[in-house]
């Protein structure tokens, strides 16, 4: 195949052949991250019920992944550009499906907790991949736009074919099966993949530095660590301490790749305006949706009755908006400004978590869906033109590493976002009134009580669950507070950080 590593100075390098299919098989492999995100929402109570968890493991089981994540992508992309991205992105896509199995069989929460963590290392190698190969796939801006918009689509479809195939294998299966789907597309985007996609690195990287790699990984997991302790049990010795140690580790990154001369990340990327614009915009977009996403498959289940199939149904708008919104964003930002397009989406994300203070136990789904729907629009309109100005904005020798500070800011605002804005409804739900004889396990989750409740008379039951659920619901609509405020701040952050910066319409 006709390498990727020269400049484009030709229509037919431009106008790369094969390279819409060639997209097709990247998608897959987006398709894989995302529907293993959104299929543990809806597992949730499953496991709860099964493994038994406390609170804070739960929490461990939903964020694990996406810490590890956050401390190995920017070491993961830099890796690609330095042994290929196509050959990173095979790798992680085996290991990817084989750690699957080993979340699907996990028979404890510790178990549970390091094959999730096991599957972030698998992860890592997965999104920068896609997103650089798109960028030396196409060389033709507007063709790069409408690439990186199917790509987003695909993500965000990722999160409506999880909950539906989820919640169908739930009210089939045991939970592990939504882990297992993982598997097919695993074996067609390698089998395919193989074939199809154009190999693609720096041509002169220089060496892989591991300590480099130490201290982003060390430093990533003090700092969110620290969060997540702190969110949750208050400021303690430990906590501070590791919280200290992260960002020293991180300062001494930072100066380590500005005195290499080949450094893992180059942090003169961040002196672009437009370029940190993007990242901040991306992290803190995630940091608002995520910990409400993680719960709302619970607030449908737990709280309304929905059955696992019903619920993934009922989270379809977010993922259509996003999807339509994702596939204009780019003509869109050529046609008003970037600017406008992202803080306009960032606003509409903060303005329906906003009217989502509002929901109670029997709010009706007309507000909830077009909610959701309004998310999802604002959500694809702000990812998708920030990663488009993240890629356009570095040489495609480094598509690699830029795109890992994308997905870092994704993976760590998630983390961060389920850290946060899930102890906040944690927290508020074990304060409710119950019975003084009432198990522990009540108090730690929402999916703990249905548990409790089963094994009680009728009467106690029914006031168990009542109370129960009105304080999972009550946290909930303080965390769509919290995430409303950062959206709608985030928003005015974006319109100045972005100003003049546009989508090259033009190779």
């Amino acid at each position: 195949m006709t390498s990727t590593l020269q400049p484009a100075s030709t229509t037919e390098a431009v106008k790369r052949p094969g390279r819409w299919l060639a997209l097709g098989v990247l998608v897959l492999a987006v398709l894989l991250v995302a529907v293993d995100a959104t299929v543990l929402g809806l597992a949730t109570p499953y496991i709860s019920e099964d493994l038994n968890p406390s609170g804070t493991q739960l929490l461990w089981i939903g964020d694990v992944y996406s810490f590890v994540i956050a401390g190995l992508l920017v070491s993961a992309g830099s890796l690609g550009d330095r042994i290929g991205r196509k050959k990173l992105l095979l790798i992680g896509a085996t290991a990817f499906g084989a750690i699957s199995v080993l979340n699907a069989y996990a028979t404890t929460p510790e178990m549970m907790i390091v094959a999730r963590a096991l599957l972030g290392v698998a992860g890592a190698t997965l999104m920068p991949a896609t997103l650089a190969l798109i960028r030396n796939l196409f060389h033709d801006p507007r063709e790069r736009s409408l690439a990186i918009g199917i790509w987003g689509a695909t993500a965000s479809a990722g999160t409506a074919v999880g909950p539906v195939v989820g919640g169908f294998l739930l009210e089939h299966f045991w939970w592990g099966s939504v882990f297992l789907i993982n598997l097919p597309v695993m074996i067609v985007l390698v089998v395919v993949g193989s074939k199809l996609l154009p190999e693609s690195r720096h041509p002169n990287p220089g060496p892989w530095d591991l300590l480099s790699v130490g201290l982003s990984l060390v430093g990533m997991i003090g700092v969110v660590y620290a969060v997540k302790e702190i969110a949750s049990h208050g400021i303690d010795g430990n906590a501070l301490a590791a919280g200290l140690f992260g960002v020293a580790t991180l300062f001494f990154f930072v100066r380590r790749q500005l005195a290499l001369p080949q450094p893992l990340l180059d942090m003169r990327l961040f002196r672009d305006r437009g370029f940190s614009g993007a990242v901040l915009a991306d992290l803190l977009t995630v940091f608002g949706l995520s910990g409400l996403v993680f719960f709302l498959s619970q607030y449908l289940q737990l709280v309304q009755g929905r059955r696992p199939f019903e619920a993934g149904l009922a989270e379809l708008p977010a993922a259509v908006g996003a999807v339509v919104a994702g596939l204009v964003a780019g003509r869109a930002a050529r046609r008003f400004s970037v600017r406008s397009v992202v803080a306009g989406g960032l606003a509409a994300i903060g303005l329906a978590l906003g009217v989502l203070t509002t929901i109670d136990e029997s709010t009706g789904y007309p507000l909830l869906g077009a909610a959701l729907l309004v998310v999802g629009v604002g959500a694809g309109f702000s990812f998708t033109v920030t990663a488009d100005v993240i890629l356009s904005s570095v040489p495609k020798e480094q598509a690699g590493a830029a795109s890992a500070v994308s997905e870092t800011a994704y993976e760590l605002g998630a983390a961060l976002g389920i850290a946060l804005l899930g102890s906040i409804v944690t927290g508020v739900y074990r304060g409710f009134a119950a019975p003084a004889d009432t198990p522990a396990g009540a108090h730690e989750s929402l999916g703990g009580a249905v548990e409790v409740a089963a094994g009680l008379p009728s009467d106690s039951a029914q006031a168990l669950l009542a109370s129960a659920r009105e304080s999972f619901v009550d946290g909930l609509t303080l965390a769509s507070g919290v995430g409303a405020a950062v959206l709608l701040a985030t928003a005015a952050a974006a319109w100045f950080m972005l100003r003049g910066q546009r989508l090259d319409s033009k190779s």
